[in-house]
């Protein structure tokens, strides 16, 4: 392996267990170590706090190209245009599982508009993560993170996940505009969120 090859390896794995680390916890606990260089201090994991963005302060677009669990390429250059909505999520995590109906409920009220879910599984294995979109009968396309931090890595430098479960959306430029870190605890925000977005009404 070279030189260069280790280095995003071990990269990959911090956060990783970073994300990790500071997922499925509440506002009580310890304050989580922030990864990368990313904007947000000091955060709570999985308090729910909504960041929102104006849209003159956003950063660089984020960048990625991965598989999803088919096999199919999911490349950010590609989603240009699209309003796109991450959530980092594994299976064992309840907050994951409680806020899934709101998340699939979004989803459908975008299912013609130029809005793309996306789930980020930053644990699981392939029969893990396959088994709880059954469950919960979840339409979009997941990425199992676990094997090389890609979303995750993207993010850093940016407003990362930080905590899991968490929802990031880009706007159609691809710049993160808005993340909710913690469980989306009813569909409103989100929508509002995602309807901001697609109307230009983000400040």
């Amino acid at each position: 392996m070279s030189t260069h090859s280790r280095m995003v390896a071990v990269a990959a794995s911090a956060v990783i267990a970073a994300v990790a680390l500071a997922g499925c916890s509440s506002s009580n606990d310890q304050l989580s170590e922030q990864y990368g260089s990313g904007t947000t201090q000091n955060y709570i994991s999985g308090d729910g706090a909504v960041t929102e963005v104006a849209a003159d302060e956003r950063a660089a677009p984020v960048d990625f190209t991965t598989k999803d669990s088919d096999g199919d390429t999911i490349s950010s250059k590609d989603l240009r245009g699209k309003v796109v909505v991450l959530n980092f999520w594994y299976a064992g995590c309840p907050p994951c599982r409680a806020e899934a109906k709101y998340l699939n409920q979004v989803h459908d009220e975008h299912a013609d508009d130029d809005v793309a879910f996306i789930g980020v599984n930053v644990r699981d294995e392939e029969g893990t993560a396959a088994a709880f979109e059954r469950t919960f009968d979840v339409q979009y396309p997941t990425v199992l993170d676990a094997r090389d931090g890609a979303m995750q890595l993207a993010l850093s430098g940016q407003i990362a996940p930080n905590a899991v479960p968490a929802t990031i959306v880009l706007d159609k430029q691809g710049r993160v505009a808005a993340r909710v870190l913690g469980a989306v605890d009813g569909p409103s925000i989100l929508q509002t969120l995602v309807g901001d977005e697609l109307d230009g009404k983000a400040s």
